[in-house]
């Protein structure tokens, strides 16, 4: 097992290009099962989750090759219908093969999902709305089984937003008969990308990246090419590491207007930030103050931005409170971020953190993927050295990171543990 070796304080400086974002490639990978051909997607980064949703794909019988951040996807053959525990424990994505499996083939068998220890996050919604296109579901042993001849449209308004969901139902939608309308849907930049991709293989689907999206059902779709957009929370994560190191970064293949929540709220605690011609710079403050901070569907401020702001806040001027709306057991770094000398008080969901001069390196453990990134942001700012351990969370997520890290001038290495 890896982990991460960081020599805290050194200020962080030059030019970074973000990946592509895995939480828009995996629904991408995934839609490629609504029709038969070669599928081929640019832009991929290569993470586990990846590797787990290509290792899905091939048992359901595609071919998968690929040639750097190149994938093509041929899912001619697909001609199994299950997707086992084995893999659909690791990352919970892997239950969207549902719908388009139902759509593909008529049937569907899968594993009830795994993923990040952050808190429940059901897929009732997913069953509801597949029950309402006409699907006929069961539960058991652990599995989800489904049948339906074809799906019909439908009108689904969701409980609450959920992003899973809404992505689910557009690719069972996509081929089902008449129109269905998703009320109350998430609005993430991931959503608009996927339904980019669905509308280049002949779906008809309007209003995506708003609450109410419509999807006129065809008979049938052509394989596609595609640009996974730039991931926004890497983005982030690199935005969060120049302000806590007081650095002065350059960020490439960012869409900045993706993450306005967070901008506003970097600028509110002192950090510069400029875009120009689609380079963002990003200067760290000597002084950072501190701000408050409230988790919400996007557009609000995200969730998986969370981690990194608090670790922020600890080393910021004066005292912050953070809210998380999303997942109810988000604050899993809190323990450790306190190890390393951060002063937080946690009440159910909300945290309070008072900043304090300097943070001290320490051992530490990472719980889920963005609670890594928290880790070694606050490793980053620290004095003397540091260990992140456990970071096979990290690798879920973020491509390469410390190298990318390394060459912004941190001083941070992955080795093996004990």
């Amino acid at each position: 097992m890896d982990k991460l070796v960081i020599k805290g304080g050194k200020r962080l400086s030059g030019d970074v290009t973000v990946s592509g974002s895995k939480n828009a490639a995996l629904p991408i990978f995934i839609s490629s099962l609504l029709a038969p051909g070669i599928h081929e997607i640019h832009n991929v980064p290569f993470l586990r989750d990846i590797n787990t949703t290509i290792k899905v794909l091939e048992t359901l019988g595609a071919r998968v090759e690929g040639n750097g951040n190149i994938v093509k996807i041929d899912t001619t053959g697909i001609n199994n219908h299950e997707a086992t525990y084995e893999l659909v424990k690791t990352m919970r994505a892997s239950v969207l093969v549902m719908g388009p499996l139902l759509a593909r083939l008529g049937k569907a068998r899968v594993s009830l999902p795994g993923g990040c220890a952050i808190g429940a996050r059901p897929i009732n919604l997913h069953l509801k709305g597949l029950e309402a296109m006409g699907a006929e579901i069961h539960l058991t042993h652990g599995y989800v089984e489904a049948k339906a001849r074809r799906l019909k449209g439908a009108r689904i308004n969701f409980d609450t937003s959920t992003v899973g969901g809404t992505e689910h139902l557009m690719l069972a939608a996509a081929t089902a008969k008449g129109e269905t309308i998703l009320e109350n849907a998430a609005r993430e930049p991931e959503i608009m990308d996927l339904a980019e991709v669905l509308n280049k293989m002949g779906a008809r689907i309007e209003g995506a990246g708003t609450d109410t999206i419509r999807i006129s059902g065809v008979s049938d779709l052509h394989p596609f090419t595609h640009s996974v957009m730039p991931d926004r929370i890497e983005a982030g994560t690199f935005m969060v590491a120049a302000a806590i190191t007081g650095g002065d970064i350059r960020i490439h293949n960012m869409r900045l207007d993706h993450l306005d929540a967070l901008v506003f709220k970097l600028q509110d605690a002192g950090v510069e930030i400029t875009n120009k011609d689609n380079v963002v710079r990003v200067r760290g403050s000597r002084k950072i103050k501190s701000v408050n901070i409230k988790t919400r569907p996007y557009p609000g401020f995200p969730t998986d931005m969370q981690a990194q702001m608090m670790a922020l806040m600890t080393v910021a001027d004066g005292a912050s409170v953070i809210s998380e709306n999303i997942f109810e057991n988000r604050f899993m770094h809190v323990s450790e971020l306190i190890r390393f000398g951060a002063d937080i008080i946690t009440e159910g969901n909300t945290a309070t953190v008072k900043g304090v001069k300097k943070l001290s390196g320490a051992p530490v453990m990472a719980t889920d993927l963005r609670a890594s990134a928290s880790l070694i942001l606050a490793g980053l700012a620290a004095d003397n050295i540091s260990e992140v351990s456990r970071i096979y969370h990290l690798d879920r997520g973020y491509e390469a990171i410390e190298k990318k890290l390394a060459g912004l001038g941190a001083d941070i290495k992955r080795v093996k543990e004990g």
